[in-house]
């Protein structure tokens, strides 16, 4: 673990070596929703994005300001918080340097909060030096980090390479819940060509992901139905991606990998249900098609 010197003082204290009912928020403006999911643990909903944060006496803990798609989305977010708890922002936790989850951040760090990112996306943030996105503050390295605030405990987890190499799957011991973005779609299929996604890595962590503790899996885009996830759906991921892999492989071996008729006319029967199974497949048989016939 390695913070950013003008914080280590400020942090040494907090840092060390999770299933309630859900009761829906006061409503807001669409396509606004604010969702208690456990004691202190509550959801935001910006459309097609969610959010996780965490109430406490001492401060709140929140995640990715998901303003990219809509400017207005970070102020709503703190506005929701604030109709909750008048304590202070403390953390805002990235969730990997994406511009649709790490945009937008400004609200919140006028109110003071602490930007948290794993150390490559502060490096891949300071490179691309982007108006939209506040530079991450405290830094995580591979072997992860811990933030105790107020009673509440969320261990900032790096699993590997996955979509990206800098994602941070965040734990809720206690509460047994996880918040995970991008890469473990609920019943749905990876986006597109899986961009900046990396193969075989991505495997490991779901293993990595699979052997932890937790019940319930709150997901960076609404699963079907606005349902969380559970382990089954990151096995139901899992095979679905082997899929995927062992239909590109064998375009691979019959020299089809370059031909998009090929491509295209892959088929898999079982996932026709999943979201975007008829925009994304393609997409998905390319990126293995990639790593199969060229290595990449």
């Amino acid at each position: 673990m390695s913070i950013a010197p003008v914080l280590a003082l400020a942090l040494a204290a907090t840092l060390a070596p999770i299933a309630a009912a859900q009761s829906p928020a006061p409503a807001t403006p669409a396509p606004y929703a604010t969702t208690k999911v456990a004691d202190n643990v509550y959801v935001f909903r910006a459309g097609g994005y969610q959010s996780m944060f965490v109430v406490t006496p001492e401060g709140v803990i929140a995640t990715d300001p998901i303003s990219y798609a809509n400017p207005q989305a970070s102020a709503v977010y703190l506005q929701e918080i604030r109709k909750i708890t008048q304590a202070p922002i403390k953390y805002v936790i990235y969730s990997h340097h994406h511009y649709d989850h790490a945009a937008g951040g400004k609200p919140f760090k006028d109110a003071g909060a602490t930007f948290v990112s794993h150390r490559n996306a502060h490096a891949r943030l300071a490179a691309l030096a982007s108006p939209d996105v506040v530079l991450p503050d405290m830094i995580v390295d591979d072997a992860g980090s811990t933030i105790l605030l107020g009673g509440m405990r969320i261990d900032l987890l790096h699993v590997g390479n996955n979509h990206s190499d800098n994602t941070l799957v965040m734990l809720l011991p206690k509460e047994r819940i996880i918040f995970t973005v991008d890469w473990i779609p609920i019943q749905g299929l990876q986006f597109r060509d899986m961009a900046d996604g990396y193969i075989p890595d991505w495997f490991a962590g779901l293993d990595r992901v699979l052997a932890m503790e937790w019940d319930r899996m709150i997901p960076g885009h609404p699963g079907p139905g606005g349902r969380f996830g559970t382990k089954d759906d990151v096995r139901a991921l899992k095979e679905y991606m082997v899929d995927v892999s062992n239909a590109a492989k064998q375009l691979a071996a019959e020299k089809k990998c370059l031909n998009d008729e090929a491509m295209r006319a892959v088929r898999l029967p079982k996932y026709e249900g999943w979201g975007a199974y008829g925009i994304y497949l393609f997409g998905n048989v390319e990126r293995f098609c990639e790593y199969w016939s060229r290595g990449i």
